[in-house]
């Protein structure tokens, strides 16, 4: 009978103490319920305990406005520090969502799953990481505008030569930053890494060796090509211009690789470039522009980059046959169609050296010489065709006067070829076509005045403009002008 009571006991006891121990789990969870944050739940370093949502979020947010202060140092080109705060980067608050995830850790699930996250809650902290972002734009303007200035440009190691010998001037490395993958580098690290402190962050900037060394360029010391032309005839603007730009040349070294451009070398044609007006070639006309005489400079360098056998990359002949080389034998430079270009094909680096002396242009190249001492370069002028000029072609100006004559000059045209020639102990052992170019023939014109009041003076200038030669119609105004300028005799007055 005792035995039966205390199962019955049992049976009524047990339920009735799990559904007090429910109740009281529940009053405790119920009683911890509230708008609050529970106790033992961070953001970061925040202890959020018992904030209200607004009070949490405005923690959360002075706290990321004060690392807008905090001071980020770029490392730039050269290791150029570049002081500036995360605010200059865009620093904003990433997951505001935090907050909410917060105030409901607790309020979901089922009173005793609630009743195990409080209880957990005494023994050890809910920490939620604040997430930060950064703006991609502000950070890139950021490089721009105060990291970039710091690069450098590589300089190459080069030659100076005084006094007939040769200096090394050494090279500078040069540095430039990587913009984009610095981008990328910065937002990542200060995203992932970044621990909220004042911190240094090394840019990715990209380094270029200077190339040449002492022992490469002590190599250069040969004289590999050298050629001279005269201008003696040229006037002062003409021989300034042809000095100009044998300077403009001179004390340039070409690495192995490398291509010269004649024309990028002395432009632009301009009166602050060191340019004067003299006559260049013009659709079939001798006309003044600033830089006239410069194809002599191209034509020089031309024959001494053939002579060192240099590789010739583009070049072209002028339209009319010039009177300072052979046909062929020229190098035209012109602004948007014509250049002179060749390829340092050597081993070693070569260096132009460019002078003026006595109205004579030299252009003389350096390098290392690896050719036989038996071997002997020749260059031979092949003239295919000539034209000569047909007769004289006169146009009359009626609004010039008598005496006035502008004329061109005749050009006898020309096709011809360049050879080079390779001789070997005093043999030739190849012959080869260089160029083929074509010349223009242009007869002599000339412009007459025929203005004049004395019609038997027009007359005798319209019969000499008739006869088709310039001669003539000279030596007929010469007559005209001088009968202009006779003095009349006046009569005598006497007693009658």
């Amino acid at each position: 009978m005792r035995n039966k009571i205390k199962k019955w006991m049992r049976k009524v006891c047990f339920p009735i103490s799990v559904t007090v121990c429910l109740l009281m789990i529940g009053m405790t969870v119920k009683a911890q319920e509230s708008t609050s944050v529970k106790k033992g739940i961070f953001a970061g370093d925040i202890d959020l305990s018992g904030m209200s949502e607004a009070e949490a979020r405005q923690a959360v947010t002075d706290y990321v406005e004060g690392l807008k202060e905090t001071e980020i140092t770029l490392l730039a080109s050269g290791d150029t520090e570049v002081a500036v705060t995360a605010g200059d980067l865009g620093i904003t608050w990433a997951n505001p969502e935090l907050v909410s995830e917060a105030l409901e850790v607790g309020t979901r699930g089922n009173v005793i799953e609630r009743y195990k996250v409080l209880k957990d809650l005494e023994h050890d902290n809910l920490v939620y990481p604040i997430q930060i972002s950064f703006n991609l734009q502000m950070i890139s303007d950021i490089l721009l505008e105060k990291c970039v200035q710091y690069d450098v440009q590589a300089v190459d190691a080069t030659l100076t030569r005084e006094n007939g010998e040769f200096q090394v001037v050494e090279g500078k490395t040069g540095y430039t930053l990587d913009v984009e993958t610095s981008i990328d580098k910065v937002n990542k690290f200060l995203t992932e890494e970044w621990d909220h402190t004042a911190c240094t962050i090394a840019l990715d900037v990209d380094v270029t060796e200077p190339r040449g060394k002492a022992e490469e360029l002590a190599q250069v010391k040969d004289v590999l090509g050298t050629f001279t032309t005269s201008y003696a005839s040229s006037g002062s603007n003409r021989s300034q211009n042809v000095s100009n730009g044998a300077n403009l040349i001179n004390g340039t070294l070409l690495y192995p690789g490398d291509e010269f451009s004649a024309y990028e070398s002395v432009a632009p044609f301009t009166k602050a470039n060191g340019y004067y007006m003299a006559g260049s070639y013009m659709n079939g006309k001798v006309v003044d522009s600033l830089g006239g005489g410069i194809c002599q400079v191209s034509t020089t360098l031309y024959n001494a980059v053939l002579l060192a056998e240099l590789e010739v990359t583009e070049r072209f002949n002028h339209s009319m046959i010039v009177t300072y080389v052979d046909p062929s034998a020229d190098a035209a430079i012109a602004e948007g169609s014509k250049d002179f270009k060749f390829v340092n094909n050597l081993e070693y680096p070569v260096y132009i050296e460019g002078s003026t002396s006595n109205k004579h242009i030299t252009f003389t190249i350096y390098g290392k010489e690896t050719r036989a001492s038996d071997r002997e370069v020749r260059y031979e002028s092949k003239v295919l065709e000539v034209n000569q000029p047909p007769a004289d072609i006169i146009y009359p100006d009626p609004g010039q006067p008598i005496g006035y004559i502008v004329y061109d000059s005749a050009h006898v045209g020309y096709k011809a070829q360049l050879w080079k020639v390779v001789l070997e102990g005093g043999k030739e052992v190849s012959r080869t076509q260089v160029n083929s170019s074509s010349y223009k023939m242009v007869p002599r014109s000339a412009t007459v005045g025929t203005a004049t009041a004395d019609p038997a003076a027009y007359e005798e200038i319209m019969a000499a403009i008739g006869t088709g030669s310039v001669d003539h119609v000279k030596n007929v105004i010469a007559i005209l002008t001088a009968q202009a300028q006779a003095p009349v005799e006046s009569p005598e007055i006497g007693d009658e």
